[in-house]
């Protein structure tokens, strides 16, 4: 999926260059961007197969060690996000782009040696805080390298790549767990992964229109000439360069303070319940009469299904149509499957798919928003405050969830996610705004009026 519109096919002492030059950048380009997303998903993923083993093997590991394990890399996430995204606002999106993944896979690799429960949170801890700067650089930096017609579709692919990671570590999780191989090691299976993401992150450039805004208005164009087209550069020449740098308070400002509220309200009530279901699924769906790899399998794969159905309409098809009707749903499904208990499995397990493929479906605009609504002075900052405030609500789902299945039993503790869906569908009913098909330059405009 190109990132040029009507690039020339060029090289020269001007500086510009082929056209397979700039192709090959832009699948490097997106292929480490997904490729962090790909890891968030996996680390929150791998844990799940392995918790019983950890909590009957682990010294001191305690129901409640239990879900601060799962929970450790959103928590990370929560603080690494809103720095994260500071610093990219102020130093540029390059070098924090390049030092979330170093931190990421010396964190991963550190899981091989862990063998208490503090030692284990810590570690994750620190896994979070890297994915937690990727999602306050990643996204910013591929929408302000994308053209307006593909941004929906490329911000979008990244969630795909989450709901990916999220299956595949629960495969890999499952079938190493049953053969008998360390948790450890199980834990440990992003490294490589990451190692290979690193590598392809160096020498990548820095966001021209995090340059333009700057004022550096020759190094962005010298970018833009090396690696984009002219449909871009009279789009970034649009925006404000050299004006006041971004602030938190600015986030709070009576122009920015609706796109605040929103990108974290609704994306806290959009991951709040997959995360607190598909890591507990077996747990969940054992209650219900379901046992095995197909039911948490099964919810990852319609997961990626919903993903994929948005990510197919979402540059044709209203913002707001794919996120607030999906919600009431989503939340009506959950309400059923609370309420009725006693379902045959097959059918409870059906209500589980449809929340997921619906669920999943909503929250890849979760990777769209944030980049759309905020402008460049705080794109990093309003994407890491709204990761954050999703990883809240998360962290405290997976802390939570199986206190609340062991003291409350499935059903409430379900019915408790369709209120949480229930105030996510409400939230975007009031102010999810609609952002296709307008550039950068001229959303950013809309906000600061």
């Amino acid at each position: 999926m190109p990132l040029t519109g009507n690039a020339t096919a060029d090289s020269g002492p001007s500086g510009k260059t082929s056209e397979a030059y700039r192709k090959k950048f832009q699948i490097r380009l997106i292929t480490v961007l997904v490729g962090g997303m790909f890891l968030d998903g996996y680390i929150l993923g791998i844990i799940g197969p392995v918790a019983h083993t950890i909590e009957t093997n682990v010294v001191g590991m305690t129901t409640a060690w239990i879900g601060l394990e799962a929970a450790s890399a959103l928590i990370g996430i929560m603080i690494g996000s809103p720095i994260g995204g500071w610093l990219a606002d102020k130093l540029g999106r390059k070098p924090l782009l390049f030092w979330d993944i170093v931190l990421f896979t010396v964190a991963s690799a550190a899981q091989l040696f862990v063998d208490g429960p503090l030692e284990l949170f810590l570690v994750r801890l620190a896994m979070g805080l890297a994915v937690g700067i990727e999602y306050a650089v990643g996204w910013p930096l591929l929408a302000e390298f994308a053209p307006t017609h593909l941004r929906g579709r490329l911000l979008g692919g990244t969630v795909i790549a989450w709901y990916a990671g999220f299956c595949v570590a629960y495969i890999v999780g499952y079938y190493l767990n049953k053969a008998g191989v360390s948790w450890n090691i199980v834990l440990a299976t992003s490294t490589p992964i990451a190692a290979a993401i690193l590598i392809g992150r160096i020498g990548l450039p820095e966001s021209p229109l995090w340059l333009w805004s700057k004022g550096k208005q020759d190094q962005a164009k010298g970018i833009v000439g090396k690696y984009l087209d002219t449909d871009y550069m009279t789009d970034m020449v649009k925006a404000k360069s050299g004006g006041p740098a971004g602030s938190i308070a600015m986030l709070f400002s009576p122009s920015v303070w609706r796109s605040t509220l929103f990108t974290a309200g609704f994306w806290a009530c959009a991951v709040t319940p997959y995360f607190a279901i598909a890591t507990f699924a077996d747990n969940l769906l054992k209650d219900f009469g379901l046992t095995g790899l197909l039911g948490g399998v099964s919810l990852s794969v319609f997961a990626v299904l919903g993903v994929t159905a948005t990510i197919l309409v979402v540059d044709r098809v209203k913002r707001r149509t794919l996120t607030v009707p999906p919600q009431w749903i989503a939340a009506i499904v959950l309400v059923i499957a609370g309420l009725w208990a006693g379902a045959p499995p097959m059918i409870m397990l059906a209500l589980f798919l449809l929340f997921s493929f619906l669920n999943a479906g909503y929250t890849a605009m979760t990777a769209i928003y944030p980049s759309e609504v905020f402008p460049t002075e705080v794109r990093g900052l309003g994407t890491g405050f709204a990761a954050a405030g999703s990883r809240v609500g998360a962290a405290a789902g997976l802390f939570l969830i199986p206190i609340s299945i062991e003291n409350l039993g499935v059903s409430t503790t379900v019915l408790i996610a369709a209120a949480i869906t229930f105030v996510g569908a409400a939230l975007s009913q009031w102010l999810a705004p609609e952002t296709g098909g307008k550039p950068l330059s001229e959303l950013a405009e809309n906000v600061s009026h």
